[in-house]
Protein backbone atom coordinates (compact mmCIF):
# COMPACT_ATOMS: atom_id res chain seq x y z
CA UNK A 1 0.00 0.00 0.00
CA UNK A 2 1.58 3.26 -0.88
CA UNK A 3 0.77 6.53 0.69
CA UNK A 4 2.11 9.81 -0.56
CA UNK A 5 6.03 8.70 -0.75
CA UNK A 6 5.91 6.06 1.98
CA UNK A 7 5.28 2.31 1.67
CA UNK A 8 3.17 0.39 3.94
CA UNK A 9 3.28 -3.76 3.67
CA UNK A 10 1.52 -6.06 5.67
CA UNK A 11 3.84 -8.72 6.63
CA UNK A 12 3.61 -11.60 8.53
CA UNK A 13 5.23 -9.79 11.93
CA UNK A 14 2.33 -7.54 11.31
CA UNK A 15 -0.39 -9.85 11.31
CA UNK A 16 0.98 -11.89 14.08
CA UNK A 17 1.41 -8.87 16.44
CA UNK A 18 -2.02 -7.89 15.56
CA UNK A 19 -3.01 -11.53 16.39
CA UNK A 20 -1.23 -10.89 19.91
CA UNK A 21 -2.60 -7.40 20.23
CA UNK A 22 -6.30 -8.82 19.69
CA UNK A 23 -5.77 -12.12 22.26
CA UNK A 24 -4.43 -9.51 25.04
CA UNK A 25 -7.45 -7.13 24.24
CA UNK A 26 -9.69 -9.60 24.66
CA UNK A 27 -8.82 -11.64 27.49
CA UNK A 28 -8.70 -8.16 29.37
CA UNK A 29 -12.29 -7.62 27.70
CA UNK A 30 -13.57 -10.49 28.93
CA UNK A 31 -11.99 -10.20 32.69
CA UNK A 32 -12.96 -7.08 32.67
CA UNK A 33 -16.63 -7.50 31.31
CA UNK A 34 -17.52 -10.57 33.23
CA UNK A 35 -16.76 -10.47 36.89
CA UNK A 36 -14.50 -7.97 37.08
CA UNK A 37 -13.99 -6.20 40.29
CA UNK A 38 -16.08 -9.12 42.07
CA UNK A 39 -14.33 -9.62 46.00
CA UNK A 40 -13.45 -13.80 44.55
CA UNK A 41 -11.69 -13.57 41.43
CA UNK A 42 -12.37 -16.30 38.96
CA UNK A 43 -9.30 -17.74 37.50
CA UNK A 44 -8.68 -15.48 34.57
CA UNK A 45 -8.91 -12.29 36.68
CA UNK A 46 -6.50 -13.56 38.83
CA UNK A 47 -4.36 -14.60 35.79
CA UNK A 48 -4.88 -10.94 35.01
CA UNK A 49 -4.04 -9.08 38.09
CA UNK A 50 -0.84 -11.69 38.26
CA UNK A 51 0.59 -10.11 35.25
CA UNK A 52 -0.07 -6.95 36.13
CA UNK A 53 0.96 -6.93 39.73
CA UNK A 54 4.09 -9.24 38.40
CA UNK A 55 5.67 -6.15 37.00
CA UNK A 56 6.21 -3.92 39.36
CA UNK A 57 8.83 -5.37 41.58
CA UNK A 58 11.32 -5.58 38.78
CA UNK A 59 10.95 -1.87 37.91
CA UNK A 60 11.32 -1.10 41.42
CA UNK A 61 14.15 -3.33 41.57
CA UNK A 62 15.74 -2.48 38.51
CA UNK A 63 14.86 1.89 38.95
CA UNK A 64 15.34 1.47 42.85
CA UNK A 65 16.96 4.90 43.25
CA UNK A 66 14.10 6.83 41.89
CA UNK A 67 10.83 8.09 43.66
CA UNK A 68 7.89 6.61 42.93
CA UNK A 69 6.59 8.74 40.45
CA UNK A 70 9.30 7.84 38.01
CA UNK A 71 9.06 4.76 38.59
CA UNK A 72 5.09 4.86 37.69
CA UNK A 73 6.17 6.54 34.46
CA UNK A 74 8.14 3.79 33.45
CA UNK A 75 5.64 1.29 34.23
CA UNK A 76 3.23 1.78 31.66
CA UNK A 77 5.64 0.81 28.40
CA UNK A 78 7.33 -2.17 30.35
CA UNK A 79 4.03 -3.68 31.37
CA UNK A 80 3.30 -3.46 27.83
CA UNK A 81 6.52 -5.07 27.08
CA UNK A 82 6.38 -7.89 29.12
CA UNK A 83 2.76 -8.86 28.32
CA UNK A 84 3.39 -8.83 24.76
CA UNK A 85 6.50 -11.05 24.84
CA UNK A 86 4.31 -13.36 27.24
CA UNK A 87 1.31 -13.71 25.15
CA UNK A 88 4.00 -14.03 21.90
CA UNK A 89 6.87 -15.94 22.31
CA UNK A 90 4.45 -19.21 23.49
CA UNK A 91 2.66 -18.39 20.56
CA UNK A 92 5.79 -19.04 17.94
CA UNK A 93 5.79 -22.53 19.21
CA UNK A 94 2.51 -23.52 17.63
CA UNK A 95 3.61 -25.12 14.05
CA UNK A 96 3.32 -22.98 11.04
CA UNK A 97 3.01 -20.12 13.34
CA UNK A 98 5.38 -16.85 13.56
CA UNK A 99 7.92 -15.60 16.21
CA UNK A 100 7.93 -11.95 16.17
CA UNK A 101 10.87 -11.48 18.74
CA UNK A 102 13.01 -13.43 16.57
CA UNK A 103 12.81 -10.91 13.98
CA UNK A 104 15.53 -8.45 14.07
CA UNK A 105 13.62 -5.36 13.41
CA UNK A 106 11.44 -5.73 15.63
CA UNK A 107 13.97 -6.32 19.28
CA UNK A 108 15.97 -3.56 17.48
CA UNK A 109 13.91 -0.76 18.22
CA UNK A 110 16.20 1.15 21.35
CA UNK A 111 16.14 4.63 21.34
CA UNK A 112 19.47 6.39 19.53
CA UNK A 113 20.34 8.21 22.92
CA UNK A 114 20.65 4.41 24.55
CA UNK A 115 22.70 2.87 21.35
CA UNK A 116 26.53 4.22 23.29
CA UNK A 117 25.17 2.76 26.73
CA UNK A 118 24.27 -0.63 24.84
CA UNK A 119 27.51 -0.75 23.02
CA UNK A 120 29.55 0.17 26.40
CA UNK A 121 27.03 -2.84 28.01
CA UNK A 122 28.01 -5.48 25.42
CA UNK A 123 31.72 -4.70 25.23
CA UNK A 124 32.47 -5.37 28.97
CA UNK A 125 31.10 -9.06 28.57
CA UNK A 126 33.36 -9.67 25.92
CA UNK A 127 36.40 -8.15 27.57
CA UNK A 128 35.59 -10.23 31.11
CA UNK A 129 35.51 -13.03 29.49
CA UNK A 130 39.22 -12.93 28.15
CA UNK A 131 39.88 -12.82 32.10
CA UNK A 132 37.77 -15.16 32.97
CA UNK A 133 39.16 -17.91 30.84
CA UNK A 134 42.65 -17.48 31.66
CA UNK A 135 42.04 -17.47 35.20
CA UNK A 136 40.07 -20.81 34.52
CA UNK A 137 43.15 -22.16 32.30
CA UNK A 138 45.46 -21.35 34.77
CA UNK A 139 42.97 -22.83 37.56
CA UNK A 140 43.19 -26.10 35.51
CA UNK A 141 46.37 -26.36 35.01
CA UNK A 142 47.12 -25.54 38.21
CA UNK A 143 44.66 -28.75 39.83
CA UNK A 144 46.08 -30.79 36.92
CA UNK A 145 49.90 -30.71 38.36
CA UNK A 146 48.75 -30.47 41.94
CA UNK A 147 46.85 -33.88 41.04
CA UNK A 148 49.95 -35.48 39.10
CA UNK A 149 52.31 -34.71 42.28
CA UNK A 150 49.94 -35.85 44.83
CA UNK A 151 49.38 -39.00 43.26
CA UNK A 152 52.94 -39.31 42.18
CA UNK A 153 53.58 -38.93 45.83
CA UNK A 154 51.23 -41.92 46.83
CA UNK A 155 52.56 -44.42 44.39
CA UNK A 156 55.55 -43.62 46.13
CA UNK A 157 54.75 -43.87 49.62
CA UNK A 158 52.70 -47.45 48.77
CA UNK A 159 56.06 -48.51 46.85
CA UNK A 160 58.51 -47.99 49.40
CA UNK A 161 56.22 -49.85 51.89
Amino acid sequence: MKIGDLYFSFTNPSLFMLLTLSLVLLLFYFVTKKGGGKSVPNAWQSLVELIYDFVPNPVNEQIGGLSGNVKQKFFPRISVTFTFSLFRNPQGMIPYSFTVTSHFLITLGVPLPLAPFLVLLELIPHCFRALSSGIRLFANMMAGHSSVKILSGFALTVKSR
